[in-house]
């Protein structure tokens, strides 16, 4: 009898119980995160003055502190993923990280710089606890039920949607119509909530996340004895020390400058500025280093890691154009497009916001029915927080219809526009995963082609909508429909590329070097990040220069190229794969 075979005794839609509790403690986590983030870059550039003031920063510096922040939020995860499986166990990572992400989005409630910055300094050291290990858990859960372990994944990443649809909708509306400190606030409430409704249905986990016990001499001896299959040589650590004293360097010194003013090294190289030089500096140490030592391994083992590292310089230009989304496409949607709707149209969107945002609520609520049924007398006091916590939402959700509904007119918030990356990924993904399990599967190539191109087409409706503007211009009242069309066709591209990077490490690269490999994939990522955010600061130099519409023709034609070099590569990266589809 499996030793899991308990935790599928009481059962919710067909999963156990536990899988439920980790949906809305993800979901709630999901809901501070980007609910934050949907109000952050808009309240640190918005006006001084007015009945909801910003603290009129350049769109330079916010975007700076912003791309930081995304960067470091990719780079914790592999340190707490480390200490909760050597030192402290995968659920109180969880609760440690939930309760510093609650005193971060605390903090920026405050509204003053020092706050801000403390709050989003917790809020990187607790995701870096947080974040790897909820998936963690559910792995462990599932051991010897591998038949059900995808199904389980595709509801717990539905509840990620979920909270991002969610908190985005709602502190976005809290932040923009009430007060910004209130949508601080609110992400802080919900992350606390959260964080009580997992520490209070620990009952139903086990042993499963308790602190991890010392590993056997033997085990110890194994994983040595792989290790010395490729050690580290002189060279290598020489590049990784070049690489590490860069990048914390422009880590360090991009932000400061463009906030405070603050330059850690003053001074110009070879005509660059000094943060660009280090940039420059890490990502050449850094290709240097793979290149002198992914040649070393086995033949099989290493044409494989070149394939992975290939895949992985897409996904960082992928990165750097899908999240202009937090960056600069807010400060369009506010400067740039027509938001003010009145009569049949304001009408029109009255309606179709009430139906995208009761229905999915409708949805969560019977699934946290649905728990409560199975787990009221097991784990009583979570059941009552999580309630609690959904009381509070739906007085928020009719609180909104009925202010909107009171006027004649209405303004869409611009933060609005953002819940329809979720929306999408919720109404279409279900058609992606019927395609991908088909015959007519495309190959990874083609799927990292798709995933540049289809999200190109997005940024392409946008400078054709942009094409009149003049340049250096501030304002303009252009369609919302062009925003609309640009996330769908950005979450179309998503769904192509964006599941492939952790599917191919699982599948290109042997168990011991996974870590390894983890790392340098979600190092693409955090380097993506942190290139859309240093890029999109200039949206308005650019703009000024060049035009609006040249901004986005950027992310048009660099990933449209990319896309081009994917499958021309089709024939080199099949041959590299060695038979892995």
């Amino acid at each position: 009898m499996n030793s899991n075979d308990k935790f599928f005794e009481n059962q919710v839609l067909g999963h156990p119980a536990g899988l439920f509790v980790l949906f809305f403690t993800e979901m709630w986590e999901r809901f501070s995160y980007y609910g934050m983030r949907a109000i952050l870059v808009i309240f640190l550039t918005g006006a001084i003055i007015g009945d909801n003031p910003g603290w009129g920063w350049d769109t330079s510096a916010a975007l700076s502190l912003l791309g930081t922040y995304a960067l470091f939020v990719y780079l914790t995860p592999l340190l707490g993923g480390w200490l909760a499986d050597n030192k402290i166990g995968y659920r109180m990572a969880v609760v440690i990280g939930a309760l510093l992400m609650t005193l971060g989005h605390a903090s920026m409630a405050i509204e003053t710089p020092t706050f801000l910055y403390i709050g989003i300094f917790f809020l990187i050291i607790g995701n870096g606890f947080f974040k790897p290990n909820m998936t963690s858990i559910i792995s462990k859960m599932y051991t010897g039920r591998d038949e059900k372990k995808d199904g389980a994944y595709n509801i717990f990443y539905m509840g990620v949607n979920a909270g991002a649809f969610i908190g985005i909708m709602l502190c976005g509306y809290v932040g923009e119509k009430i007060g910004w400190s209130y949508g601080f606030g609110l992400a802080g409430v919900f992350m606390l909530l959260g964080m009580l409704q997992f520490y209070f249905a620990q009952p139903l986990f086990g042993n499963i996340g308790d602190k991890p016990q010392k590993e056997t001499k033997a085990k110890q001896k194994i994983e040595v004895t792989d290790e010395k299959r490729n050690p580290f040589i002189s060279i290598d650590y020489i590049l990784v020390g070049i690489f590490v004293i860069s990048a914390m360097i422009f880590i360090i010194n991009d932000p400061l400058s463009k906030m405070e003013g603050i330059n850690v090294l003053n001074f110009t190289i070879f005509g660059m500025a000094d943060s660009l030089f280090f940039a420059l500096l890490a990502a050449i140490s850094f290709i240097l280093l793979l290149i002198i030592r992914i040649p070393r391994y086995v033949k099989v083992e290493r044409d494989r890691m070149i394939a992975f590292a290939i895949f992985c310089l897409f996904t960082v230009f992928f990165w750097a154009a899908f999240e202009q989304a937090a960056g600069s496409l807010p400060i369009y949607t506010r400067d740039f497009t027509n938001r003010l709707l009145e009569g049949n149209a304001a009408t029109t969107f009255k309606f179709i916001d009430l139906l995208i945002t009761i229905v999915p609520l409708g949805i969560i609520t019977y699934v946290l029915i649905s728990l409560f049924r199975k787990t009221y007398q097991r784990i009583p006091f979570s059941n009552v927080i999580l309630g609690t916590s959904f009381v509070i939402v739906w007085g928020i959700v009719i609180f909104k219809i009925y202010n909107e509904f009171q006027s004649g007119s209405t303004e869409v918030p611009v933060t609005w526009f953002a819940i329809l990356n979720s929306l999408f990924i919720i109404i279409f993904a279900p058609l992606f995963t019927k395609w991908w399990d088909s015959k007519y599967n495309p190959p990874a190539s083609v799927k990292y082609a798709l995933g540049l191109i289809v999200m190109a087409i997005g940024f392409g409706l946008l400078a054709f909508a942009t094409r009149n503007i003049p340049l250096g211009a501030e304002s303009a009242k252009l369609s919302m429909a062009w925003l609309v069309l640009a996330y769908l066709f950005h979450t179309l591209g998503e769904l192509c590329l964006s599941p492939m990077g952790l599917s191919y490490l699982s599948k290109l690269i042997p168990a011991r070097m996974v870590a390894f490999m983890f790392g340098i994939y979600y190092l693409s990522i955090a380097i993506g990040n942190k290139m859309a955010h240093y890029i999109g600061g200039d949206i308005e130099k650019i703009t000024e220069e060049s035009g609006l519409s040249f901004f986005f023709l950027i992310f048009t034609i660099v990933p449209v190229g990319l896309g081009i070099v994917s499958l021309l590569l089709h024939p080199l990266l099949k041959k590299l794969m060695h038979g892995v589809k």
